[in-house]
């Protein structure tokens, strides 16, 4: 009879157990192509997960390729990804298009206490829109500590800070590109490892 009531037991409790966590998604880094050269964004899914998997999704439909770098303050910030860009007609236009200019809003923002330090990527917002980001994003040349917290970081650039930079001094009037420095291609990998610190004996 003690068996039994155990087995019971045993059984009521495997039924109300929760179920165990889904396994971590891999995380991705992105190949970003120029006629400068490559860089490679680590993706920060951890950070800004909905901004990420945008990002992800946008990409997997060649949604970056072919659009510029249209905007640039020297030694600050390179901003493209506006899919208006594709089109050296619509230049007059560059910076309005791929974000959400009313609700529902596309992204809600994923604000975080994570400093804008040299390499941060970021999504590029409209003025006093909290979650109007899209497809847009910028890059920081250089720390940015006043835009700590108020814009999205979802990525931060491991390679190739170098190709950051010569687009970086492309040619501006003001703070628009005079030159088209395209994204060619943007493409997705699996993160490579970080090598683990060898611990002192």
């Amino acid at each position: 009879m003690n068996e039994l009531c155990l087995a019971a037991l045993a059984l009521a409790v495997s039924a109300v157990s929760p179920a165990p966590s889904p396994s971590p998604a891999v995380p991705l880094e992105a190949v970003v192509e120029t006629a400068k050269g490559s860089f490679v964004i680590e993706l920060l899914g951890d950070v800004a997960p909905r901004h990420v998997a945008h990002f992800v999704a946008t990409a997997k439909k060649g949604g970056y390729d072919g659009t510029t770098f249209h905007r640039i303050i020297p030694r600050g910030i390179i901003q493209g990804g506006d899919p208006l860009s594709k089109d050296p007609a619509k230049k007059a236009l560059y910076g309005t298009g791929g974000l959400t200019r009313r609700a529902p809003w596309a992204l809600k923002a994923e604000f975080s206490d994570r400093p804008m330090v040299r390499g941060s990527v970021a999504a590029v917002l409209l003025p006093g829109l909290p979650d109007s980001a899209g497809s847009q994003f910028f890059v920081c040349l250089s720390d940015q500590a006043s835009l700590t917290g108020k814009y999205t970081i979802f990525g931060r650039v491991v390679s190739g800070m170098e190709v950051v930079d010569a687009i970086g001094e492309t040619p501006v009037e003001g703070d628009k590109a005079q030159a088209r420095v395209e994204m060619t291609k943007v493409t997705l990998r699996e993160a490579t490892p970080t090598p683990a610190t060898p611990v002192a004996p």
